[in-house]
C-alpha cells in the first residue's frame, strides 16, 4: 500500500529566528500583506482590541506570476518552532484557539488573476472571556495543489505564504520567564590533552506569561574555587518568544575542562525579568579515576591484611 506524505512549506519571510523584517511575506510568486496603498507599506497586522470587541480589516494577496493562482485563505495561531524557536503558524488542519479561531475572512477561496491583487475583508471577534495579552497569529494563503512523487512513499509539497497578525487583547500584562531542565553532555578525550574537550549545554526556555518577550541569555561556567571558565552571550535565542511557549535550545562549549568540578549557569533576561538555571559538572579523566580507585582499593586491601595480622592468634 502506498503511503502519502504531504509537506507544507511556508515562506522564508514567515519563519524567522531574528526580528521581523519590515516587508510583506513573499515567496517570489505570491505575497500576502495587510491592505494598504502599496506593497510593503504595512507588512504586518498590529491590532489592539478589548475582550468582546469586533475589528474589521482586510488582507491583500498579490499574484506575481503570468498565470492565475487559486488559494485557500485561512487564519492560524502562531507558535515557536522546536528546532530553533522561529516564528511559525499552524497548518489548516491543526486546532485553532487564539487569533486563528477569532479571524474570519469574507472568502476562504481566492483566485488572483495574473500580475494582479485581490483584497479580502475579514472580521476579528475577540471573545468576551479572552485572556488579556498577546495572541499572535497569521492570515495564510495556501496553494492546495500537491505534486505527488513516486515510490512506496508518495511525497508532495504544498506552499503557503502568510501575513503575521500581532493581536493584543487589553488587560493586565504579566511577563514571566523561566530557564529549566539544564543538562550537560560532556565529550572528553580518552587520553587527556590529545584533543579538545566539548560540552553540549541543553536547556528549556519558557515564556509563562501573556506577552511576547525578547530574551537575552548569558552562559557562564565556574570551576573549582570560583574560577571563571566561560562567559558568553548566546546568539541562538529567538527574538520573539511568544506567550505560553517553551523551546529546547542547545549551546556547544568547546574547550570545556577535562579535569575540574564546577557549575554551568544560564541567565535569561527580558524586560525587568531575570531568571537562571544551572547544572553541576565533574570532569575527571577515566585513567586518573581508575588510578585513584586502584590506589584506594590497594590501600583498603593493605589495611585489612595489617588488621588481620594484629589480631590475637595471628
Amino acid at each position: 500500500m502506498r503511503r502519502k506524505l504531504y509537506v507544507l512549506l511556508l515562506s522564508a519571510a514567515l519563519l524567522l529566528l531574528g526580528a521581523p523584517a519590515a516587508r510583506a511575506a513573499d515567496n517570489g510568486e505570491w505575497a500576502v500583506y495587510p491592505a494598504a496603498a502599496r506593497l510593503g507599506e504595512r507588512p504586518y497586522f498590529f491590532l489592539t482590541a478589548d475582550p468582546g470587541a469586533t475589528l474589521r480589516d482586510a488582507v491583500t494577496v498579490a499574484n506575481r506570476t503570468a498565470a492565475p493562482l487559486t488559494f485557500r485563505l485561512y487564519a492560524a495561531d502562531a507558535y515557536n518552532t522546536e528546532r530553533d524557536g522561529g516564528f511559525a503558524v499552524r497548518t489548516l488542519k491543526e486546532p485553532r484557539t487564539g487569533a486563528g479561531a477569532w479571524i474570519r475572512p469574507e472568502r476562504t477561496e481566492v483566485t488572483v488573476p495574473p500580475r494582479s491583487t485581490v483584497t479580502v475583508p475579514f472580521t476579528l471577534t475577540v471573545p468576551a472571556d479572552a485572556d488579556p495579552g498577546d495572541h499572535p497569529g497569521a492570515l495564510v494563503a495556501l496553494d492546495e495543489r500537491v505534486t505527488p512523487g513516486g515510490g512506496t512513499v508518495a511525497m508532495g509539497v504544498q506552499r503557503a505564504v502568510a501575513a503575521r497578525v500581532y493581536l493584543k487583547v487589553s488587560g493586565p500584562a504579566v511577563p514571566a520567564l523561566a530557564v529549566e531542565d539544564v543538562t550537560l553532555e560532556q565529550d572528553r578525550p580518552v587520553v587527556p590533552g590529545t584533543r579538545t574537550g566539548t560540552t553540549l549545554v541543553s536547556y528549556t526556555l519558557s515564556n509563562r506569561g501573556n506577552v511576547t518577550l525578547d530574551p537575552k541569555v548569558v552562559l557562564t561556567a565556574e570551576g573549582l574555587f570560583g574560577r571563571t571558565l566561560l562567559e558568553r552571550d548566546l546568539a541562538k535565542v529567538p527574538s520573539e518568544l511568544l506567550p505560553r511557549q517553551s523551546i529546547r535550545l542547545t549551546e556547544r562549549w568547546n574547550g570545556s575542562p577535562q579535569l575540574d568540578w564546577g557549575e554551568v549557569v544560564l541567565t535569561a533576561t527580558a524586560r525587568d525579568l531575570r531568571e537562571t538555571g544551572s547544572a553541576s559538572f565533574f570532569a575527571l579523566p577515566w585513567q586518573l579515576a581508575s588510578g585513584v580507585l586502584l590506589a584506594a582499593a590497594a590501600s583498603l586491601a593493605g589495611w585489612r591484611i595489617r588488621r588481620r595480622r594484629t589480631r590475637p592468634g595471628h
